[in-house]
């Protein structure tokens, strides 16, 4: 399998939180579309696996009028794909968009950024909807017939303490959705909560509270029946994000757009993040727009380390073995050993994997077995 990921760089406005690349502002949707449609009949070639899975992403691709999203879904491989997901903001759920969405694309998924359910945390972090808004967005998108639906939550939020992240989750799993993703707020140069933190208007979450946030996290939804399968993704049964798994599972993907980034299965290339160069490229296979990221043996190997060891599943053995050589998984046991015996580490047959309990942490792990 494989699959296509397309970056949709436009939003309503800037969240405070937000360092991906985006703009608050909407003009050029027409020609970016455009250049996104030239991008991919000239890259068409590039994998040569049936695509699988579509992952509209931004920004915000809910603000793509319809005629313009299906002038860009027209032009993609649509004949394999099982999941095609769009990410999408509560306030432009309206009956019209969710109807739209269900009956007249192929959109099977729609992944909502909620983050609170608590007002003021959300005003807090320029969210543009409220918590009334954003319940009403997901029965409007279940009232279409759209069944498979992911929620997010960021956790360490300004203003939040335990009550109110229990508020959150407890709302959110009300709902009943196929799945949640829950992130830990970061503090990313050049956002705004990055200056608001500098200047003492607000307090970043401390490490006791952050653990005791994912604590509650995992131990709620899986008395709920969710799956954890990575750090941040639960799922209920047979609802995992395909799409996603094929990033920590070293799956083929094209990245198209602006700030996109690729991997052929060997090979990783990003795009630069320029939206006016990205419309005047001309895109033909002789003139790509991507860049490649010159990897050596070592740096693939810390890329399979990193991805794999996200998962719930961890990192296969044997097929890091016949990718990398014996020699390279000796030493990555050896650097394991410590962590395997502390109970940080579980090594299954020939699984090798974080303990769930670590994961917030992992990165205090991995650098034990990255090559440096």
């Amino acid at each position: 399998m494989a699959g296509i990921y397309i970056h949709i760089p436009y939003c309503h406005s800037k969240c405070a939180y937000c360092d991906f690349y985006s703009m608050p502002r909407t003009e050029h949707i027409e020609q970016y579309v455009t250049a996104l449609i030239d991008e991919w009949h000239s890259r068409i070639n590039e994998i040569s696996e049936p695509i699988e899975t579509i992952y509209i992403g931004g920004g915000t691709p809910s603000i793509l009028p319809p005629a313009t999203l299906d002038r860009l879904i027209r032009a993609l491989p649509l004949n394999n794909v099982t999941e095609f997901t769009i990410e999408a903001n509560p306030e432009d759920i309206t009956k019209e968009f969710s109807d739209y969405i269900a009956r007249q694309t192929p959109i099977n998924r729609v992944s909502m950024g909620i983050q609170s359910f608590v007002d003021d945390e959300l005003k807090l972090i320029g969210r543009r909807h409220s918590a009334v808004e954003a319940i009403k967005a997901i029965e409007r998108l279940k009232q279409s017939g759209i069944g498979n639906i992911s929620g997010d939550l960021i956790y360490g939020l300004p203003l939040q303490n335990m009550e109110t992240w229990q508020h959150s989750l407890d709302t959110l799993l009300s709902l009943n959705l196929t799945h949640i993703s829950c992130y830990l707020l970061s503090y990313e140069q050049g956002t705004r909560l990055y200056a608001m933190r500098l200047k003492g208007k607000i307090t970043e979450a401390s490490e006791s509270e952050a653990v005791a946030y994912y604590d509650f996290l995992c131990r709620t939804c899986a008395a709920r029946g969710y799956e954890h399968y990575e750090i941040s993704n639960f799922a209920q049964t047979g609802y995992r994000s395909k799409h996603n798994s094929g990033y920590w599972s070293g799956v083929p993907y094209i990245g198209l757009g602006t700030a996109a980034h690729s991997f052929d299965g060997l090979v990783r290339r990003y795009n630069p993040s320029n939206i006016k160069e990205y419309i005047a490229h001309k895109h033909t296979p002789e003139k790509p727009f991507f860049v490649i990221d010159e990897e050596n043996e070592s740096q693939r190997f810390n890329d399979f380390i990193l991805t794999s060891l996200r998962t719930s599943r961890g990192m296969d053995l044997d097929v890091c073995e016949r990718t990398f050589g014996t020699k390279r998984i000796e030493e990555l046991l050896s650097s394991a050993a410590r962590h395997i015996k502390s109970g940080n580490m579980q090594l299954s047959g020939r699984q090798l994997s974080i303990s769930e309990n670590m994961w917030l942490i992992s990165d205090s792990i991995i650098i034990d077995l990255i090559e440096v």
